[in-house]
């Protein structure tokens, strides 16, 4: 484990475990369901980070994105080929909020949203740059 953990509400987190298996090859690292068949805690691993999630407990004001009409946060994944992890995600039915691109801060990136209303931004490093030169490149993409 790391020191910060994600976890996620998700509504179906049976679906969301399969779907991120096909996205981003998670492995199931184990769940506890509910006697009524609901996934009381699960934990998966994504490349070497673990991303905890459960079931919606509306009873205990538990809620995923779609519940809530949307999120605030994003999830990011750092790996070495973001075309094809970005590419697997959207195949498995992620949606598309951000397209690849090279970014002015070095990073190629690109934004998904996950069935689950879940947010992952998905980047892989391409360039290196001071952070005069990151600074300057964001006046150029902002201005």
């Amino acid at each position: 484990m790391h020191t910060v953990t994600p976890y996620l509400v998700c509504g179906g987190a049976a679906d969301a475990i399969a779907f991120y298996q096909k996205a981003f090859g998670a492995i199931e690292l184990m769940r506890l369901p509910t006697p009524e068949g609901r996934v009381m805690h699960a934990a998966v691993r994504i490349g070497d980070s673990v991303v905890m999630l459960n079931d919606e407990f509306p009873e205990m004001g538990s809620l995923g994105p779609k519940s809530r009409q949307g999120t605030s946060t994003t999830i990011h994944l750092y790996v070495d080929d973001a075309d094809a992890w970005f590419a697997r995600a959207v195949n498995a039915g992620a949606t598309v909020k951000m397209p690849l691109a090279d970014m002015f801060w070095g990073d190629r990136y690109g934004l998904i949203e996950d069935p689950f209303g879940h947010s992952w931004s998905i980047a892989t490093h391409v360039r290196d740059l001071t952070p005069a030169e990151i600074q300057e490149a964001a006046k150029e993409a902002c201005g």
